[in-house]
């Protein structure tokens, strides 16, 4: 069973469908009004445990009403929650979503997130070293992503950066990534670039291999030599919410396999999981894809 650690978000995401998006000081009528368990890190690990992995999650929740309820949704997962803090002083985080048209906006309050620490990281290091993959975003505090880059890099655990919320970060932390998973906007502005510039000449630039998330029109990617292009998979899309973070778990768990084959799977998995509502919901398993690519195959 293929070991993945995530280390990274837990948030109750609060989903609002709406027939559009409201403009400055506009009130409209939604249609519907749901609380679903999300977070990038929470995401990543529910992705990645029902694709089959053993998943450890490296975290923090409030001791709230909200917290409880996501750490039983972890566990009902089999994700293992022993490095996720309980914090006392602190509520959980929260993503406010609106659904329009199957798009969506966000804002996240990260409450306690912003307490996940490098410390942390470290205390789960008997985990990280035994792992096949670590994944990490960065709803999390900055030096907590650096300190699972360079505690992967020691341990020679190939560490996958989400750099999403995107922001530039330091050359020599990219260089510890084994790979980095922006989409093109993110690309940009994680190397400090002119986000007009041709995407494939920045992932050349990179100083970390990329793999570069393109919604409907699936991924590109690059080791060495010029970047290659994995379709996406035509589905009817519902809710985009999550396809990133599915994305990014089936790389982690397949990427035994060899890139080629891990980009392809995660396309299809990320093309599942907008057929249904809410982040986690539609979160597919092993089964769904090996079907998908089944179909596709006949």
């Amino acid at each position: 069973m293929t070991r993945i650690v995530v280390v990274g978000s837990i948030n109750m995401d609060l989903v609002t469908l709406a027939p559009r998006f409201v403009g400055p000081g506009e009130t409209i009528l939604g249609e519907r009004f749901l609380t679903v368990p999300g977070g990038k890190g929470a995401n990543q690990a529910v992705a990645a445990a029902r694709l089959g992995a053993d998943v450890a999650l490296v975290g923090a929740t409030g001791n709230d009403a909200f917290g409880k309820q996501l750490r039983d949704g972890l566990a009902a997962e089999g994700v293992d929650l022993n490095h996720v803090a309980q914090l006392d002083d602190s509520a959980s985080g929260t993503a406010s979503i609106t659904v329009a048209g199957g798009e969506n906006q966000i804002i996240v309050v990260p409450a306690a997130n912003a307490r996940v620490t490098p410390a942390q990281v470290e205390r789960a290091q008997s985990l990280i070293e035994r792992a096949d993959a670590v994944l990490v975003q960065m709803e999390i505090p900055l030096e907590t992503v650096e300190a699972t880059l360079r505690l992967g890099h020691r341990l020679g655990v190939p560490v996958i950066l989400n750099p999403a919320p995107a922001q530039q970060l330091p050359t020599d932390w990219l260089q510890l990534a084994r790979y980095v998973t922006p989409n093109q906007h993110e690309l940009a502005i994680l190397l400090g670039a002119d986000p007009h510039e041709d995407f494939r000449t920045l992932m050349q630039r990179s100083p970390c291999p990329v793999v570069l998330t393109c919604g409907g029109e699936g991924a590109w990617y690059r080791e060495q030599g010029e970047p290659l292009h994995q379709p996406g998979f035509t589905v009817d899309v519902v809710d985009s919410t999550g396809a990133g973070d599915t994305f990014n778990a089936a790389l982690a768990v397949f990427l035994h396999e060899g890139l080629p084959e891990a980009v392809r799977k995660a396309c299809a998995a990320a093309a599942l999981s907008v057929t249904r509502l809410g982040a986690q919901g539609g979160m597919p398993r092993l089964t769904g894809v090996q079907a998908l690519l089944a179909q596709q195959a006949g």
